[in-house]
């Protein structure tokens, strides 16, 4: 499993490729040399690149699900709306593709951030709203998911 680490300011260009900053690079590895998964988050206004490794792992789970129940088809067809294979060029750069890049992004400057094992790609003031929004108390947050969580003291 990977596991992501930083938030980043970057810039897409005229034509939507984005250049992953270099230490986003180093903590893929090997896995910088394979595709990825470009997708719309379910919960958030941003997009989702997927590490193909760590996409394989989300789909396992999602084909468990027993498609003669009709609530499954429902998500399946919407989780996987959309969803594009992207690669990186052989500058470093993934192309966001123009609908998605007209739907998420009102200019050039967005935020990349790691969600542990994928990266989320936002607007950089739309990002700046969601983290400082003084309607979620972090704290409460932080206690409420993180409070009873089982310490493994090895």
């Amino acid at each position: 499993m990977i596991n992501l680490v930083g938030t980043y300011d970057c810039k897409a260009d005229v034509k939507g490729r984005l250049m992953l900053p270099i230490a986003l690079k180093k903590q893929l590895g090997d896995n910088l040399n394979e595709s990825f998964i470009l997708k719309r988050s379910v919960f958030q206004p941003c997009l989702e690149l997927h590490p193909i490794i760590e996409w394989k792992l989300t789909m396992d789970k999602v084909n468990k699900l027993n498609r003669f129940v009709k609530k499954n088809n429902d998500f399946i067809r919407r989780y996987t709306a959309g969803v594009r294979i992207v690669a990186l060029d052989n500058s470093g750069r993934i192309l966001i593709p123009k609908d998605l890049l007209k739907s998420y992004f009102s200019k050039n400057e967005l935020v990349l951030t790691s969600a542990i094992n994928i990266i989320e790609i936002w607007d950089k003031k739309l990002y700046e709203d969601v983290i400082n929004d003084p309607q979620i108390d972090f704290e409460d947050l932080s206690e409420s998911v993180m409070g009873n969580a089982i310490n493994d003291v090895s």
